[in-house]
């Protein structure tokens, strides 16, 4: 899970609500996008789950699905998918479902993925390697081009078949080969430099895997991914489970639960 924030009066504000503030994007229908409509954060979220779980959908040859199917599949209830799905201008046939093909290429027009994002990481320690050679990036439209880090033991050593590059050349390269999204997956010390050359380079979207909070133009839309914040969360949830356990044992064995 990653937390998507933004800016407001100049401060870092999380986006994880329905209501949350809203993102102008086009209803589409299988042409041209027909009008503009405001869609919840959470949604769009959503819908990039939708998508992934159709695609596998359309490699098993299916043609059609029910609305339940497809929620089930997502992890959400029937309600909530068709009021997603309505942001797009589509709605299912009656008897029928939504037709797999059509509903794909809705999606992937309002999330933007008709065109490939070039993308940077910059950091090449192991996580930095892992992210380069992911083989799945650029099937999905994410190809990555530029690779950053300060060792000089690692500077022009190819890591995914891409030649590293030092920081200070962050700028010339993004903006010599087009990159719109920066993955920073460097120490907490180099992230907000790291952010600047990158935005200097012209990058429109920073993925951030360094536990700080970055300071950024409000035009440039940061996602910041703290693994161990979601660690935390899952074990406020195990601790849940285990006192619920704990209580439905102790009224098992008649005794007063407080």
């Amino acid at each position: 899970m990653v937390a998507r924030r933004g800016r407001r009066n100049g401060a870092e504000v999380p986006f994880d609500a329905d209501n949350a503030p809203t993102a102008e994007m086009p209803a589409v229908t299988d042409g041209d996008p027909v009008r503009v409509r405001s869609i919840p954060e959470a949604a769009v979220a959503r819908l990039a789950v939708y998508l992934r779980v159709l695609s596998a959908m359309a490699e098993q040859g299916s043609t059609t699905v029910a609305s339940e199917e497809l929620a089930t599949a997502a992890g959400v209830n029937s309600a909530k998918l068709r009021k997603d799905l309505s942001y797009l201008g589509s709605y299912g046939t009656r008897g029928v479902g939504y037709d797999v093909r059509v509903l794909v290429g809705q999606i992937e027009r309002t999330l933007g993925l008709t065109r490939q994002h070039k993308v940077a990481v910059v950091g090449i320690g192991n996580l930095g390697h892992a992210l380069a050679n992911y083989g799945g990036f650029p099937g999905r439209g994410f190809p990555v081009e530029a690779l950053f880090d300060v060792d000089p033991d690692l500077i022009g050593v190819p890591v995914g078949g891409i030649p590293v590059s030092h920081l200070d050349d962050i700028p010339e390269v993004c903006a010599e080969r087009g990159i719109s999204i920066g993955v920073i997956a460097t120490p907490p010390t180099a992230a907000q430099s790291v952010c600047d050359r990158l935005v200097a380079g012209g990058v429109q979207c920073i993925l951030n895997f360094a536990p700080v909070v970055l300071q950024v133009p409000e035009h440039i839309e940061v996602r910041k991914v703290d693994l161990a914040v979601e660690l935390q969360i899952l074990s406020f949830h195990v601790a849940r489970c285990a006192d619920e356990k704990k209580g439905s044992h102790a009224v098992g064995n008649g005794m007063v639960v407080p």
